[in-house]
């Protein structure tokens, strides 16, 4: 897509033609690029209504001063770059941004610094966009006063890609978006979520990271979404996990790492996931299937020195672990195939006592514990005995 390939040059600074950003957007036409010098620029509310791009020399200061939104934009093919939008102020009723995209499409968003601003870059009702390498650094102390670094609400086709996404209520909030590519960005410290996903379909996540938030992951009642290649990493707490999948029907889970989390995978309500060649290493629990949860499969993963491999909340399971690699795994394999000869029972009689009562996390380490598993895997009676690996792999696999 090439925008404003014939187009006139409008200047902004101190010794320019134009002295103000807001008198330039007045002046120029569709298609005209403005030039903004290194400065600092503090105007109140920006408006956009025509087809222009604004692209900062040195990285010019556009700073809301805490008492508006920034710059909004209300007009397709809009080019925004190398600026740096601060203090963008808050507001419950108006969705304040740095930056608002709203009923646009064609819009770019790219290379932008955006810090201290309640939120970073909205669109609403936005289509055929890119959100590139920008880094949002926001100053959220507490979630009800505090926006999203990225928030997409009713948008399709989008490209979100090699962001720094940090210190806001979430890092990436997505509602009604489908179509959509989140690739390649980095989400850490933030309040809540890394990304929080809801009632989006047909989406794409890969190589993205999602370190140190408050809970972790959240993708809720869609369809149809690839994930793929993502670190999930130290998002610890009661209620945190790499990933909660809740209502999830359709789609695949694949080559992702969940590093020291709580729980690597949390399912509840999810049907006919793929969740095949991930490394769960170091989690408390590796996975947390409900048993709410059917048709899932479950297959060629590592699992690593997880506390827990696999949790669940009942005896009845309708999903199918198959050729996966159990660090636990205590079987033999007499015709060297490379697949145990007895099956695996991923849930210990101790987890489920766990879930029922998680004070009793305490003895974790005790002889007791040990006794109880072993002797629960002889003659199981708590554990569900459908939740099993046939074919458990006796080495881990290449990922």
């Amino acid at each position: 897509m090439q925008l404003f390939a014939a187009a006139s040059i409008l200047e902004v600074g101190v010794e320019k033609s134009f002295r103000t950003i807001k008198s330039a957007v007045l002046a120029a036409k569709d298609g005209d690029i403005i030039f903004i010098n290194k400065g600092v620029y503090a105007e109140g509310e920006i408006l956009i209504k025509k087809s222009i791009a604004l692209r900062g020399i040195g990285y010019p200061v556009i700073d809301g001063r805490n008492k508006s939104q920034v710059i909004r934009v209300e007009a397709n093919a809009v080019a925004l770059e190398g600026l740096d939008v601060r203090n963008a102020g808050y507001s419950s009723s108006y969705d304040w941004a740095a930056i608002k995209v709203v009923n646009s499409r064609d819009v770019i968003i790219r290379n932008n610094l955006l810090s201290n601003n309640s939120a970073g870059v909205y669109f609403q009702n936005t289509s055929y966009s890119e959100i590139t390498g920008n880094e949002v650094r926001g100053n959220a102390t507490d979630e009800m006063e505090s926006g999203n670094a990225i928030h997409c609400w009713k948008s399709n086709n989008l490209r979100i890609q090699n962001n720094t996404l940090t210190k806001h209520r979430d890092g990436l909030y997505f509602e009604f978006v489908s179509a959509s590519l989140i690739q390649n960005n980095t989400s850490f410290r933030n309040l809540r979520y890394g990304i929080h996903f809801m009632f989006s379909n047909d989406d794409t996540y890969i190589r993205n990271t999602f370190r140190l938030n408050g809970s972790g992951v959240a993708v809720m009642f869609s369809k149809n979404l690839v994930m793929r290649s993502n670190l999930f990493e130290e998002n610890w707490g009661s209620a945190a996990y790499g990933i909660l999948l809740k209502e999830i029907q359709g789609g695949s889970v694949e080559n992702n790492t969940f590093l020291r989390n709580t729980v690597g995978i949390y399912m509840e309500g999810t049907s006919k996931i793929i969740v095949s060649k991930n490394t769960f290493q170091s989690n408390g629990w590796g996975m947390r299937v409900q048993s709410s949860c059917e048709g899932n499969t479950i297959t060629q993963n590592n699992y690593f020195g997880n506390t827990f491999d696999v949790g669940t909340n009942g005896t009845m399971q309708l999903n199918r672990f198959n050729a996966n690699y159990w660090d636990k795994y205590e079987g033999y394999d007499l015709n060297k195939d490379g697949i145990g000869d007895v099956q695996y029972y991923p849930v210990s009689l101790y987890s489920m006592i766990v879930e029922k009562m998680p004070s009793t996390a305490l003895l974790l380490r005790s002889f007791l514990v040990s006794i109880m598993d072993k002797a629960e895997r002889l003659i199981p009676s708590m554990t569900p005995v459908e939740l099993k690996d046939d074919r458990p792999l006796m080495r881990p696999l290449a990922l």
